[in-house]
């Protein structure tokens, strides 16, 4: 009865252990060693994709549920920490071979890094793949040194540190703003040959030549490299080189320009051959034209340079006054002169855009406040406005009720005349006579036009005299009372 249930058990666990086994053989793949579809990956912000194709088997032991994972090692080849570069969706890949893309993480840099595949469901791992070289180059364009001053010196004996501008002039994006780079400085030997000096920031220079840097991209090519700069050794008296962060010419409205020179350990910058009070640093700001020289201490020597700064404006000019009138129906043709290149003209009345208005000149019909902007498009993006104002000519003859007897002649457009009703006027045959309180006769006139006192001729000497007038129209009708004149 024992041996019976005993033999009974021996043979489940027998078969459990065959079936165990048995789902294990089923659920096991191999994974072959990753096929490269490049020799190296020389990646960008422009181009980061890189295939790899590998096979594996059998295919249907694959999970339902199965991914697949491409890791990438160190530098260095070793996977103690590896870097899952992609990872495939569930069930995504159910055939073989497959192929798979990946991107390089922006840190990669280094000649020997490897893939490997991995998959989930089963879990299994490929044997890694050849060493290949891998850069990503964040930084990929041309970036200055020596703030792109083309020429340095240093004394006999001493030397002179040529380094990367950070964060550089103008548009420059320093590869310094990235600081897993390295770099590699080079010495021109020909005019296209170079060998190689130092793989650091910056370079102390004390053996002439013509030096320039390059980020260190490995067996990638590298569009990331800097200007020459030529460097000298020298004694008192040498010269040295000037540089426009705006260029030169330089346009006013991008601000003022920055002048530099070559670093020395002490400056005097002058303009026009007279010390600029203060201007002691290595550069110097300005928005003005002329011609600037600076004094370089170079510690055990001095150096000397010059820039002959030309400002890039132009002139317009109108042909009308600042203050203009018209007669009602009538216009003011108006009409520009300017320097600038392939100019643009933009009029405006009463601070707002005339349509179709877009030629050096304009026929203003209309009384108001005008402007026009020439813009200049081509070269040095910078603008120029003009303004003037029209005005509607008086009306010498306003219809009046009365005759005044009161006037203010102080220049204020008010009651600055004697105006009268317009059947007195010129071209009534009407005589107007005016007299001093001593009866002198100081206008007689039958063509009269509202304009009396009209100049500066009259001396009113008194405290606001009174005068006297006497009108007398074609059918001797007549007309007396007094003027009194207040200052």
């Amino acid at each position: 009865m024992h041996k019976t249930t005993f033999v009974r058990n021996l043979f489940f666990v027998l078969c459990f252990s065959v079936l165990v086994f048995s789902q294990n053989l089923k659920a096991q793949i191999v994974i072959g060693a990753p096929n490269l579809g490049f020799t190296q990956a020389c990646a960008n912000d422009g181009f980061n994709t890189y295939n790899v194709t590998f096979v594996f088997s059998p295919a249907a032991q694959l999970g339902a549920g199965n991914q697949f994972i491409i890791e990438m090692s160190d530098a260095d080849g070793s996977f103690a920490n590896p870097t899952q570069v992609y990872t495939s969706n569930a069930g995504q890949v159910t055939s073989s071979p497959a192929t798979l893309g990946f991107s390089l993480p922006t840190d990669t840099a280094g000649e020997t890094y490897r893939i490997r595949i991995k998959s989930t469901a089963p879990g299994a791992t490929s044997s890694a793949s050849p060493a290949f070289p891998a850069y990503y180059k964040i930084q990929d364009s041309p970036f200055t040194i020596n703030h792109l001053i083309p020429t340095a010196v240093y004394c006999a004996g001493g030397s002179y540190i040529l380094t990367i501008d950070n964060p550089g002039t103008g548009l420059n994006d320093s590869p310094l703003n990235y600081p897993h780079l390295t770099y590699n400085w080079y010495r021109e030997t020909g005019p296209t040959t170079s060998v190689w000096v130092a793989d650091s920031e910056s370079l102390a220079v004390n053996s002439p030549g013509k030096y320039f840097v390059e980020t260190n991209y490995g067996t990638c090519t590298s569009d990331s490299y800097s200007n020459r700069v030529t460097v000298t050794e020298s004694t008192t008296g040498s010269t040295t080189t000037i540089v426009s962060s705006l260029g030169n010419p330089f346009c006013p409205d991008g601000g003022s320009t920055t002048l530099t020179t070559s670093t020395g350990t002490s400056y005097q910058w002058y303009l026009n051959g007279t010390a600029i009070s203060g201007a002691t640093d290595q550069t110097y700001n300005t928005e003005l034209s002329g011609t600037y020289s600076v004094q370089v201490n170079l510690g055990g020597c001095t150096a000397s340079a010059s820039i002959n700064l030309v400002s890039e404006m132009f002139t317009s000019s109108l042909n009308v006054d600042p203050e203009n009138t018209i007669d009602p129906g009538d216009s003011l043709d108006v009409i520009i002169s300017t320097t600038a290149d392939a100019p643009e003209f933009l009029w405006y009345l009463n601070n707002t855009l005339i349509p179709g208005a877009i030629g050096n000149s304009y026929q203003a019909t209309q009384v108001g406040n005008y402007k026009v902007i020439i813009n200049q498009t081509t070269g040095c993006l910078v603008s120029n406005e003009l303004i003037f104002e029209i005005t509607e000519t008086p009306n010498p003859f306003p219809d009046v009720a009365d005759i005044p007897n009161l006037i203010s002649p102080n220049g204020d457009g008010i009651n600055d005349t004697w105006v009268i009703p317009s059947q007195y006027v010129s071209g009534t045959n009407t005589q107007v006579i005016i007299m001093n309180s001593y009866g002198k006769v100081v206008l007689n006139t039958k063509e009269y036009q509202n304009n009396w006192p009209n100049d500066d001729s009259w001396n009113f000497k008194s405290v606001n005299p009174v005068y006297y007038y006497v009108i007398t129209t074609q059918d001797n009708k007549t007309k007396k009372g007094s003027i009194t004149i207040v200052k």
